[in-house]
């Protein structure tokens, strides 16, 4: 039995991981969907990036996870990547989600050159958070109107600091058990940082023929892939 712990990205919370969390718990695994400091129902609480990454690395010590297979969804994956070094032995994998992965002293907008003064001038203008999705925002990446609508409902302001502030590791990522889902929709290359990092031994690639948002628009599909993560199935065997 796997321990999933779900983290997703910018502006949303626990309630993002419903139906891929069902899924998991019919196939006899446990799931722990995570609200990050700051949003969702957790909002007022301050945070910065490192606060993101001690809620992942307290919340597997407090229900004393085992097997652990974390999950970061796109702006998570800085911090999901930083907790899973710091987890150590309970650490079974990770799984980046069209993600975003950490750079020892970089930062989510620093990996995101072309929309770094947008994002920081949003910041800025928005008491220090970064403004939710808007519908527009979610155009083209395979979700029906009721999805959309269901993501702009729960979306709620992302505190700013957590994307300015530099990642810290303490070893190379490449060395961390690793499988990367690719979401076409978004975009067919990974970025450089994820192709340089799927040249090792220890990173896989997954493709999905979806949108940034695949917990909304093919949960069963990445349900899945996450399955396959947890039972060693071949990652080969489910790439496109």
């Amino acid at each position: 039995m796997a321990n999933y712990v779900l983290v997703a990205g910018a502006w949303l919370g626990s309630w993002a991981w419903e139906e891929v969390a069902a899924q998991l718990r019919a196939a006899g695994h446990d799931a722990h969907p995570l609200t990050l400091s700051g949003l969702a129902e957790r909002q007022g609480v301050p945070a910065g990036q490192q606060t993101h990454v001690r809620d992942i690395v307290a919340e597997v010590e407090r229900l004393d996870l085992r097997e652990v297979v974390l999950v970061g969804h796109s702006y998570a994956g800085i911090p999901v990547g930083q907790a899973a070094e710091r987890i150590g032995d309970r650490l079974a994998r990770v799984v980046f989600v069209d993600a975003n992965v950490p750079v020892d002293g970089g930062s989510f907008v620093s990996g995101w050159p072309d929309g770094r003064a947008m994002v920081e001038a949003a910041i800025a203008a928005h008491d220090g958070f970064w403004p939710p999705l808007t519908a527009a925002d979610c155009a083209g990446q395979g979700l029906d109107a009721e999805q959309i609508a269901r993501i702009v409902a729960g979306a709620t302001p992302h505190p700013g600091a957590t994307l300015t502030e530099p990642a810290e590791l303490a070893a190379r990522l490449s060395e961390l058990p690793a499988v990367y889902v690719k979401c076409l929709l978004d975009g067919e290359d990974p970025g450089p940082e994820v192709a340089a990092l799927l040249k090792g031994e220890r990173w896989s690639l997954v493709r999905m023929p979806t949108g940034h948002w695949p917990m909304f628009s093919q949960p069963a599909e990445l349900a899945q892939v996450l399955l396959g993560v947890a039972v060693g199935a071949s990652v080969a065997g489910v790439r496109a």
